[in-house]
């Protein structure tokens, strides 16, 4: 099974505990790679929070620094760097690629690792359907 990587808002969804916003099916899919120690997150998501806190547009359920620390140690996740091949595929995608930085960094991410990108993002859903990147819709 190939591991999952977590966009930036389903990594949110899953340690706060959003009730209702997950499916069962996606928690039982994400469990199940912590569990076997195949459960990704990108540091461009540890960025994206640490700006959407700066920018007060959300708010943790504890602060940012110790959030991202607790939150990878309890979820077993593994961290992925941005890396010179992560970098340069970001600037290659085929296709329609989403437009946001971000996005494009996590679609990259996938795409070098062979990872399943986890997201309720359409724009990236689509993308997957399209064939260009492995999606897990949530």
């Amino acid at each position: 099974m190939p591991g999952l990587l977590l966009d930036t808002h389903i990594w949110l969804w899953y340690m706060e505990g959003s009730e209702g916003v997950l499916s069962p099916a996606v928690i039982a899919e994400i469990d199940a790679a912590r569990i076997e120690h195949r459960l990704f997150v990108s540091a461009i998501s540890v960025w994206e929070i640490g700006m959407q806190v700066a920018k007060g547009r959300i708010t943790l359920s504890s602060p940012v620094t110790h959030w991202i620390s607790t939150s990878v140690a309890q979820a077993n996740l593994r961290l992925q760097a941005l890396d010179a091949d992560i970098a340069l595929e970001s600037t290659l995608l085929p296709g329609n690629p989403h437009g946001d930085p971000a996005d494009r960094f996590l679609v990259a991410t996938a795409r070098v690792l062979n990872l399943e990108l986890v997201t309720h993002d359409q724009k990236i859903i689509d993308y997957g359907k399209a064939g260009y990147v492995q999606v897990l819709p949530a």
